[in-house]
């Protein structure tokens, strides 16, 4: 199992997948093709159903002016290459008008690029464990936290890292709040996350605490809508809930930075555990692999923040996963607005239940983790394709594409 520096990436939003890995693959097919004299990139299936909504167009087309050279993009929605839904081919034509050469790539979720047949991004394997069944039981038997698991695994040098990415999700959380106006695109979306805050400072306890939760979510989530910058929790459409959960916790209880960040190194633990065994990608399971992950994330640390044994943090995650099984993703008009938003806000609402629920327990309980991401990925391959990411189906259906 790889580092989790590659599921928290900080980049500017709306999509990890149709977005922040666009740009990757671009800027990489470009160093290497500096003498070409035009580009062609040719995008199918899922990345080019909603690709003009999540700004994939315009992640290629900045890459590429950017070196002042020519590009093209071809859009084949209707086309969907075997290994994965968000497929793109990039062709270098040199001066005659000829292919000097054709790269087919994939954007997988989370900002990560792969190609068929090959590891994804040539990066090492940082953990000998890849699972959470194997982990709980290492945490049971030695003692040892999530947390210091992460940090025999990375090194101390991942609280460097991970100081950056608390430190970006503050900051997205804080110009949220500041930031009024209409969101980007034909919904003319206002924001909502400053009003929500003015309001919930007029309520008293409990209420104004849901609210608070609801206001940063927002924030971050109308941030990313934006194409402002965001930390992928473990994507772009999931990266208010795990931010405004912290955020809150780290308000209202006085928590260190320290121990936001072993809250942080455990939520991407279990995130991290996802994307290995099963996906990250909304395009490949639907929105349960990434709303439905970011709130397992957010449960696990909170319940770490709050004093839970290994069992119940684990037990925290798994509710939040579980109760997000089937969760399509149907963005209205391809953009990472309508529903993104919204379950943003309850997701984040729903990690701090499952954190209440699980204390409550002896944190044992039936289904496990593990199971879990199993049945997960069972189910997003069992959705049509009409739920994933095209933009056709669902709430997204009768909308009028960008």
């Amino acid at each position: 199992m790889k580092s989790i520096r590659e599921l928290y990436r900080i980049g500017t939003g709306p999509s990890s997948s149709h977005t922040m890995g666009p740009r990757v693959a671009a800027n990489q097919f470009l160093n290497n093709h500096l003498d070409a004299e035009r580009f062609e990139v040719v995008l199918y299936g899922s990345l080019a159903a909603t690709g003009k909504g999540h700004m994939t167009d315009v992640a290629i087309l900045d890459t590429f002016q950017a070196a002042e050279l020519p590009v093209e993009i071809i859009w084949k929605p209707d086309i969907f290459l075997p290994f994965h839904p968000n497929g793109m081919t990039f062709r270098a034509i040199d001066k005659e008008g000829n292919i000097k050469d054709e790269w087919t790539v994939y954007s997988v979720g989370g900002g990560a690029i792969e190609e068929e047949g090959k590891p994804r991004e040539a990066s090492k394997e940082v953990y000998d464990k890849q699972n959470m069944s194997e982990i709980l039981d290492f945490c049971e038997r030695t003692g040892h936290c999530y947390w210091e698991y992460v940090e025999q695994c990375e090194g101390p040098e991942i609280w460097d890292f991970l100081s950056e990415v608390w430190e970006t999700m503050k900051q997205a959380v804080e110009r949220g709040l500041q930031a009024e106006g209409r969101l980007p695109g034909p919904l003319n979306l206002r924001r909502k996350a400053h009003s929500y805050h003015v309001k919930a400072e007029g309520y008293k306890d409990n209420l104004r605490t849901r609210g608070m939760v609801f206001a940063y979510a927002l924030a971050v989530s109308e941030e990313n809508a934006s194409g402002g910058k965001i930390v992928t929790a473990p994507t772009c459409g999931s990266c208010g809930v795990l931010p405004a959960v912290l955020y809150h916790v780290w308000k209202s209880h006085q928590f260190s930075d320290r121990q936001i960040l072993r809250a942080v190194a455990t939520a991407g633990l279990f995130g991290n555990v996802v994307k290995h065994n099963a996906s990250i990608s909304g395009a490949e399971v639907g929105c349960q692999g990434e709303v439905g992950v970011a709130c397992a994330m957010a449960a696990a640390a909170t319940s770490q923040l709050f004093g839970g044994s290994p069992a119940q943090i684990e037990y925290a995650a798994e509710m939040g996963l579980e109760h997000h099984l089937g969760m399509t993703c149907d963005p209205v008009c391809g953009l990472v607005q309508i529903p993104c938003i919204e379950r943003n806000a309850y997701a984040a609402a729903r990690a701090l239940d499952a954190n209440i629920y699980a204390s409550f327990t002896d944190g044992i309980h039936r289904v496990s983790f593990d199971k879990l991401i199993k049945v997960m990925k069972e189910t997003g391959h069992d959705l049509p394709s009409l739920y994933k990411e095209t933009g056709t189906g669902g709430l997204a259906k009768d909308y009028q594409q960008m």
